[in-house]
């Protein structure tokens, strides 16, 4: 894939998740709307890394010269991609814990 279509996908995916988490109704107060801001940026901050890793993999590891005809060793490409990997799972899980409502009242 050419480097245009990866930005196309980054671009698509920022959207969706601009539209879908920056909806939010008039009658929330200022904390419940700074909640649903902020698990809307860790989810583009995760998917803005689960992008780059996969960029990392395709182009880094199964590109002839690598970048700039620098060749990294193959465990140093894919330990930045796990790490990259590791910390969308992080700010997917927390952003979408902040998404959700407080609750009032708990049963425990």
């Amino acid at each position: 894939m050419e480097l245009t279509d990866w930005i196309v996908i980054l671009a698509i995916t920022l959207m969706a998740i601009a539209f879908f988490c920056g909806r939010t109704p008039a009658n929330w107060s200022h904390e419940s709307r700074a909640r649903r801001l902020a698990g809307m940026r860790m989810l583009i901050q995760a998917a803005c890394a689960v992008w780059a890793a996969l960029l990392i993999v395709a182009r880094g590891l199964f590109a002839l010269d690598g970048l700039l005809g620098l060749r990294p060793a193959p465990h140093q490409t894919l330990t930045g991609v796990a790490i990259l990997i590791a910390c969308g799972c992080y700010w997917s899980i927390r952003g979408l814990q902040l998404l959700k409502p407080r609750r009032l009242f708990s049963a425990c």
